[in-house]
């Protein structure tokens, strides 16, 4: 982190309540980090999300590799908690959506999307690390366009040109003299607001969670002093309340994003109107 005083997370400070310093409430600085390798104003660099990132892959890998490298008919407790998880994503999100028979083959890019999305969101709890990655936008955004482009290839290759430009415009003459104006509408909406509201959901979310965690934590040590004591235990009874809530709302974002990608993919996949 920088050195900077706006960067400074209060419980690394001297400011209390009554110490005639103002809060130091969390802002867009609590979520831009110093380089830990590379200059900052190139491409050439690489910050903590990134460090998180990469370290959210090897878990995830590991965990899996460590699961099903040697898989047993009766399962042990690791291969039966990985299985468990595998199985949800493909019977609860992926079956549910798409079909068993044509969502087959998009299982195992559901299963890593859910447990990438998962495991970055879950390092906002993480002492030391406490940052989800998915918190910065970019991230979202590089899934979500994944996504976007699997769906609009499938849609082109399962209905050609003519079919695919049907399906995004939801054409229907039966509309009469509004389908021109309903065609544009849901090119727009497709092509262009699906895949920024589906970045935006779990960025916003997970965005938010933080900000509240943060503003939660830095009180609890900014009221630390006097009779401010009393209400600093409320405000970290809050930040259990709130680590507890976004343990939820985490695996809920995760199940969400794939969830939507699903539902795009099956969109793909129907017959033409």
């Amino acid at each position: 982190m920088s050195a900077d005083p706006t960067q400074v997370l209060a419980f690394e400070t001297d400011c209390h309540l009554f110490d005639g310093c103002g809060f130091p409430a969390p802002g867009l600085h609590s979520f831009l980090f110093e380089p830990l390798w590379g200059d900052g104003t190139s491409n050439l660099y690489f910050d903590k999300t990134m460090l998180l990132a990469l370290l959210g892959s090897v878990v995830i890998i590991g965990f899996f590799w460590a699961a099903f490298a040697k898989p047993k008919v009766v399962p042990g407790k690791l291969q039966m908690v990985a299985e468990a998880g595998y199985d949800f994503v493909r019977r609860g999100i992926v079956y549910e959506t798409i079909g068993k028979r044509e969502g087959e083959k998009y299982v195992p890019l559901m299963v890593s999307l859910f447990f990438f999305v998962w495991m970055m969101n879950l390092w906002s709890i993480v002492p030391l690390a406490q940052f989800p990655v998915t918190a910065i936008i970019s991230y979202p955004a590089a899934l979500a366009a994944i996504v976007y482009v699997l769906w609009v290839s499938l849609t082109f290759k399962r209905h050609g040109f003519v079919g695919a430009f049907k399906n995004f415009s939801g054409y229907d003459k039966s509309l009469g003299g509004v389908l021109p104006l309903s065609m544009t509408i849901e090119l727009f909406s497709n092509l262009l607001v699906r895949p920024f509201t589906h970045t935006v959901r779990l960025f916003a979310n997970m965005f938010a969670g933080h900000t509240l965690l943060l503003l939660f934590t830095i009180a609890s040590w900014y009221m630390l002093n006097g009779i401010g004591i009393a209400y600093s235990a409320v405000s970290f009874v809050m930040v259990i309340v709130m680590t507890a809530f976004e343990l939820f709302i985490q695996a809920v974002q995760a199940y969400v994003f794939v969830l939507l990608a699903c539902s795009f993919i099956q969109g793909a996949l129907a017959e033409g109107h």
